[in-house]
């Protein structure tokens, strides 16, 4: 006895829905128009996220000129199904679809900020930052209204292509000759294009991209972790581990060595034919102080672990010698005994450890791994003036309350500081400017400033405008720190300052390159003579052609030439 046929395959069988208030009897026309027009913009849903780049830069209008193999795979499966389970397995993926498209909006954020692919493995604690970044950017209700927008977006992506994939197996089902006949054509279609490589505008019209996609993406999952056993390896060498502390930096004995990162300062505020010439005037000007108070300064390239954002990724593999390019092996050596070139000053016991930190608002548990006897955090330096954006506490008066507050003292130790200078973090806007220093204060004067600054909202509407404000930043950051050493310094100064790494892709224009600069300022020409032969160029600006060292080589190479 046959058996009774699937009645979503006989939609003869069926009598039509009314619809609300039975508005589909009264007009049945519009009801057709309706659903051929819910249909195809179901099609359309799923074709997009099917197709659509993960990258912004990659996004252009051949990319959805595509004939996606993934798309013909899923009609026929669904065609295979009986009814239930082809709506069961048409909502599950198309909740999955829209999940991807979701990772690949992240994607997109993280491309344009971090020069690489969201981590599902790692990644997550960022979207917190993202937040406070955008509070402190747009203020608190743009927070709100941004974190709303996502949960919104998120939802909506996922019930809609839910909706959309059972809408298409529905209609495969009631046509379902026509449907079996359209995908084989398909398939017919995209296995000819597939083999003869037929592109439309540069963009090969055959792809399988989204499947790569998530090939990617499980790889990216699978080697993340797997690094942390690649990390603990590397995490029990250390060169120095079994020197005596009266053999470590000798030196620098009797020196004050300030480590300072100056934040996003890339490569490109020096390469880049729009940032250069006004870069070269505060290089040569900072030179030219540092000269008339009888420093000199020798400079080169390290290459960051991160580019766009991950400040404290960089500082980490700085100061430990280790490459640490994820949060994962950053909470490993945070929680580790491994030592750092900061901790190795504190060993000797011949130097009073500090850090100066005023980007740091929250608590912050990994200073002690740093090798740091006082942390002064933004509620210790003593400033009350505005936020600058992100900033929250500009450069100057940072290093005017270090000197305050320790440099200054008569009397003491040696000191080794760790120095961040953040008015340069993103977004640039509104930045300070340097004031005569005897006239900071405890910072209100920077009220005015403020006021007198740039609107970020109306700033990075224009990727011209965020260069520029870009530049400025830098250009203060690098001003304020050359006037405090002629200022402050003295024969015993000895200054190590770098980028942390390179800006948003906004800024760099998307290359790949993560050099950033470095220079060793001293006053005593015998700190610089135990670097001669490291080819460093002359001065605060590396040439092109000056040497490129990972980030990870330094502290190594550092305590290595400071042995003796």
């Amino acid at each position: 006895m046959a058996e009774p046929a699937d009645s979503a395959d006989e939609p003869s069988q069926l009598p039509p829905r009314a619809g609300w208030f039975g508005w589909r009897r009264r007009y049945p026309r519009t009801s057709r128009a309706v659903g051929v027009g819910t249909s195809v913009l179901a099609g359309a849903l799923l074709l997009v996220a099917l197709v659509v780049p993960d990258r912004l830069d990659r996004m252009t209008y051949q990319s959805f000129l595509r004939l996606p193999v993934e798309l013909i795979v899923l009609a026929v499966v669904l065609l295979a199904l009986p009814s239930r389970a082809r709506r069961i397995t048409a909502v599950v993926l198309g909740a999955f679809v829209g999940l991807s498209t979701v990772l690949k909006c992240l994607d997109m954020g993280f491309y344009e900020t971090l020069a690489r692919p969201f981590d599902l493995v790692f990644d997550w604690v960022l979207l917190s930052d993202a937040a406070d970044w955008m509070k402190d950017s747009f203020g608190r209700s743009g927070e709100v209204l941004a974190i709303i927008g996502v949960i919104v977006l998120l939802v909506g992506v996922l019930i809609a292509s839910a909706l959309a994939m059972v809408r298409l197996a529905d209609v495969m089902a009631r046509h379902r000759p026509m449907a079996v006949r359209t995908t084989l054509v398909l398939g017919v279609v995209w296995i000819m294009c597939f083999t003869l490589s037929v592109q439309v505008g540069g963009v090969t019209l055959a792809t399988k991209g989204y499947s790569q996609f998530l090939s990617n993406r499980v790889q990216y999952v699978r080697d993340g972790l797997g690094d942390a056993d690649v990390f603990k390896k590397q995490l029990a060498v250390d060169a120095f581990a079994k020197t005596p502390p009266d053999q470590l930096l000798t030196g620098l004995r009797g020196k004050d060595v300030l480590f300072t990162f100056i934040e996003s300062y890339g490569r490109v505020a020096l390469d880049d034919p729009t940032m250069a010439p006004e870069m070269d005037k505060t290089l040569t000007a900072g030179d030219s102080r540092l000269k008339a108070a009888g420093f000199s300064s020798r400079s080169a390239w390290l290459r960051s672990p991160v580019t766009g954002a991950g400040s404290w990724l960089a500082h980490s593999t700085f100061l430990s010698g280790l490459w640490i390019k994820n949060q994962q092996r950053y909470r490993t050596v945070t929680t580790s005994t491994r030592a750092t070139l900061t901790s190795y000053f504190q060993k000797t016991g011949a130097w009073r450890t500090v850090g100066i930190v005023p980007g740091v608002r929250k608590s912050w548990p990994e200073g002690k791994y740093f090798g740091l006897d006082n942390i002064y955090d933004s509620t210790h330096l003593g400033y009350n003036g505005p936020y600058f954006s992100w900033t929250p506490v500009p450069d100057q008066f940072s290093l005017e309350s270090f000197e305050k507050l320790e440099y200054g003292k008569k009397n003491r130790d040696p000191i080794m500081a760790e120095i961040i200078l953040a008015s340069s973090h993103n977004p640039w806007s509104p930045i300070a400017h340097t004031i005569p220093w005897n006239q900071l204060g405890d910072g209100t004067i920077f009220n005015q400033i403020k006021k007198e600054g740039t609107n970020p909202t109306e700033v990075w509407k224009s990727a011209k405008r965020v260069r520029t404000e870009y530049r400025k930043a830098i250009q203060y950051s690098v001003d304020s720190l050359t006037q405090w050493v002629q200022r402050y310094g003295n024969k015993n100064t000895v200054l190590v300052f770098l980028g942390d790494h390179q800006p948003v892709p906004t800024v760099t224009g998307g290359t790949a390159d993560r050099d950033v600069p470095i220079t060793i300022v001293a006053h005593d020409p015998k700190v610089l003579d135990k670097i001669s032969s490291w080819g460093w160029t002359d001065g605060l600006k590396p040439a092109d052609s000056a040497p490129v060292l990972g980030m990870d080589k330094f502290r190594d190479r550092f305590m290595t030439a400071y042995a003796k």
